[in-house]
């Protein structure tokens, strides 16, 4: 089994779980760790109890001297245009955190490095490896067939405190592209427009709009709609959020917490339609950011195209842009995939 070897780039409270993702898989080991801030980086590998890991706080100086096999941006989104047009450009693969990029500019820019270097830059979309979703999208393809409706509800009183509280648009920037991302993984669709509003309750305490409601027009005529508030204490949903689809054959529901169901119909008489209740099959495979990793490193070994890679995740991230171009404009809006 092939070892590599990791640049760990930000020190964060991310960093550090990506450094105990990252010491913990029996197929890498933490080459070298930098981060801004002076120290940074050394306190995080002995918090980590990693012994003769290079530290520091420049990138560049780091990939000489280390030449690592990949490197692990984990920094603020802020800075992941130019971590990894640089880590890429010097010739080496990316695992990014999500978002992709600030901006829907700086994610092309990363996506032409990725295409000049001819490295791989892949986005941890760590929600997508979570096997009940994974069942999900099996119940939705193999059962009700090709969906026409795709519903999503988020409903979480997330009182973080810090950096989000004080964000624009704080439920779509940092949280609804997992949401959103999820939507196109169970539907295999694409957005084309959308129309989305957002707005702040009175008892909100964030100073940007915590909550959200978009209608995406997918292709293959699928409408997606999209639900959501980070200040709705009691009664929360999962992080997953609660989802329903609906197709030819029936509809599928999953809570984000138990086994997906559907109901397929049966028969083709009576004023409701016979139909037969199906629990999907949850097989274990490794969850969140463990799985993003193992799934960058399958690629790295056999040239597989891996989820999140960036000419897929751009287009969850366009999602998010374009609807809070919707909600600044009062306008449906195109999506732009390009």
């Amino acid at each position: 089994m092939a070892r590599f070897r990791a640049l760990i780039v930000g020190a964060g409270n991310m960093g550090r779980a990506w450094g105990r993702n990252l010491r913990d898989c029996e197929q890498t080991e933490i080459a070298g760790w930098v981060d801004i801030r002076p120290n940074a980086a050394a306190q995080a590998a002995e918090e980590l109890q990693l012994s003769g890991v290079y530290t520091g706080d420049d990138l560049g100086r780091a990939l000489a001297e280390i030449r690592p096999d990949f490197v692990v941006d984990v920094t603020v989104p802020e800075a992941h245009r130019d971590v990894t047009v640089q880590s890429l450009l010097a010739g080496y693969p990316v695992l990014g955190e999500k978002p992709m990029a600030d901006t829907m500019e700086h994610a092309r820019e990363m996506v032409a490095a990725s295409e000049r270097s001819g490295k791989l830059y892949m986005v941890s979309q760590s929600r997508r490896y979570n096997a009940q979703l994974a069942a999900f999208r099996r119940l939705i393809t193999e059962k009700v067939g090709q969906p026409g409706i795709l519903n999503s509800d988020f409903y979480i009183g997330a009182h973080f405190g810090g950096f989000r509280d004080e964000m624009p648009s704080p439920l779509l920037l940092d949280m609804a592209i997992h949401t959103l991302d999820a939507a196109r993984y169970l539907s295999g669709a694409d957005p084309m427009y959308v129309y989305c509003e957002e707005f702040n309750p009175s008892w909100s305490w964030y100073r940007g709009n915590a909550c959200a409601t978009a209608i995406f027009e997918m292709t293959g005529g699928l409408r997606y709609t999209y639900r959501g508030s980070w200040c709705s204490d009691g009664r929360h949903t999962s992080w997953e959020a609660e989802w329903r689809a609906v197709g030819r054959n029936g509809s599928a529901t999953w809570d984000g917490a138990n086994p997906p169901i559907a109901e397929i119909v049966t028969g083709h008489e009576g004023f409701f339609r016979p139909t037969e209740t199906i629990v999907a099959e949850v097989p274990s495979a490794p969850y969140g950011i463990a799985g993003s990793l193992r799934d960058f490193l399958n690629a790295l070994e056999t040239g597989a195209t891996p989820m999140g890679e960036c000419h897929d995740n751009i287009k969850s991230l366009a999602m998010v842009f374009a609807a809070i171009e919707s909600a600044a404009t009062g306008r449906r809006v195109p999506v732009p995939l390009a």
